[in-house]
């Protein structure tokens, strides 16, 4: 599995690649700040949802993370292998990277008291 740097993956978003960005942090996490157009697939859900959420298995897919310090990409890139994905890349910098980079970050804000 290959890792790419925050410079990588902006110039991708950039050019408009073809590429499904997967975060694998929990749901709470992925609410509070994601990348933009990251998907949220918890690495302990990852093995059940990637069949539906990831349906093609040639597709690049770049995970992300909290930090350098972070393995829950790691960990979900060997699992996508093991499903058979072919095109699997580690952004290891994750969050915190992307932040002092510069980049801006998302956030699904809760309007009601339901969730």
């Amino acid at each position: 599995m290959r890792i790419i740097s925050s410079l990588e993956l902006k110039a991708r978003q950039n050019r408009g690649d073809n590429f499904m960005l997967v975060d694998v942090l929990t749901k709470e996490s992925y609410e509070h700040n994601h990348i933009e157009g990251a998907i949220n697939l918890p690495v302990g859900d990852l093995a059940e949802l990637a069949p539906t959420r990831l349906p093609d298995k040639h597709q690049e897919i770049i995970c992300y993370c909290a930090s350098f310090d972070c393995q829950a990409s790691t960990s979900a890139g060997r699992i996508l292998e093991k499903l058979g994905y072919t095109n699997v890349l580690d952004y290891k910098g994750g969050l915190k990277d992307w932040r002092e980079a510069g980049y801006p970050l998302a956030s699904i804000l809760t309007t009601s008291g339901v969730g």
